[in-house]
């Protein structure tokens, strides 16, 4: 029986990801911050239904000592690097403990693997951020980095960390640059499922307004059950190599709005009003991945839809507010 560990366990990613390999047949080991064990209800509602499948250590990325303790007892055979301050905007208020955070964190899991455990197979969560505006549209594994955000620079930099560590030390780590990647999991923070939830508010009458930043800001969005699937996919190779996983088609923030609305029998263009100051001080206008490298060598697939995956959101936010408000 195999033994992974998760960094980010408590994650929209982490939670698909232990998932899928507890029906792996995993024995499934995640890092989390003590506050999380006090407070459960509140911050381990993504794996509530898990934990008795699961082991939880408690952790910070902001201390070696804790990582090397925990990698050192579990002596894993893989290990998803996925925990960071992942949301984009905030990065911008808080860069200093956004870089301090990723980077920093990242360093430590590579060198506890390192001094503890060799043999463990190291997944990076890289981002479509890195790209950030890139001069080539789709972008692949070739493509430079040219980060417009402190997140999607400590992305960066932990990429190439994690390259570091394979070529310096003979780690087998690798890095996937994911491009956005959404499920009802999803943070309300985020923009699609601000829309969903918000939308859903508004057609049982909750909410009358949903305020957004830049509608034509173009995404592309897949879903995170797909993508936790390629985490795994790329750790099962001979060699470890870098990968972009990404749908390779675009929406825009104005065609996530239609769809969330229209499943809805409503019409946007009567509850939307955008706001300038939601706008990113850096934006990034195209974000389009190629992943024909992850489809040759992986024989990997998107499975689910951009309409079908609104869709999902939208009636997991519904079910959850109409449950609420009984």
């Amino acid at each position: 029986m195999k033994t992974a560990l998760i960094t980010g366990i408590t994650g929209q990613d982490g939670s698909y990801l232990a998932e899928f390999l507890l029906d792996k047949g995993y024995q499934v080991h995640g890092i989390v911050r003590r506050v999380a064990l006090e407070d459960p209800e509140y911050r381990l509602w993504r794996i509530r239904h898990l934990l008795d499948r699961i082991t939880l250590h408690s952790g910070s990325l902001e201390s070696y000592a804790s990582i090397f303790k925990v990698v050192q007892a579990v002596q894993p055979d893989e290990c998803y690097h996925l925990s960071a301050q992942s949301f984009v905007s905030y990065s911008f208020e808080d860069e200093f403990s956004t870089i301090n955070t990723n980077i920093n964190g990242t360093h430590y899991v590579l060198a506890a693997i390192k001094d503890a455990a060799p043999h463990c197979r190291f997944y990076f969560a890289g981002s479509s951020e890195m790209f950030g505006n890139a001069e080539e549209s789709p972008q692949n594994e070739q493509t430079p980095f040219k980060p417009r955000s402190p997140y999607g620079i400590s992305k960066v930099a932990g990429y190439h960390l994690t390259r570091n560590y394979r070529e310096a030390y003979g780690l087998f780590a690798l890095s996937g640059i994911l491009f956005n990647h959404e499920s009802p999991r999803r943070g309300r923070e985020f923009v699609t499922r601000k829309v969903t939830r918000t939308a859903a508010r508004i057609k049982l009458g909750l909410d009358r307004e949903l305020r957004l930043g830049n509608l034509d800001a173009r995404r592309d969005w897949g879903y995170a059950g797909d993508y936790v699937r390629a985490m795994w996919m790329m750790l099962q190779q001979e060699e470890p190599q870098d990968f972009v996983i990404a749908t390779g088609e675009t929406h825009s923030v104005r065609e996530l709005v239609e769809v969330a609305f229209g499943y809805l029998d409503l019409d946007w263009r009567d509850h939307v009003v955008v706001d300038e100051r939601l706008f990113r001080p850096a934006e990034i206008h195209e974000l389009r991945g190629d992943a024909a490298k992850a489809r040759r060598v992986l024989g990997w697939e998107p499975r689910v839809s951009f309409r079908d995956l609104v869709r999902m959101m939208v009636e997991a936010d519904l079910k959850d507010l109409q449950d609420h408000h009984r």
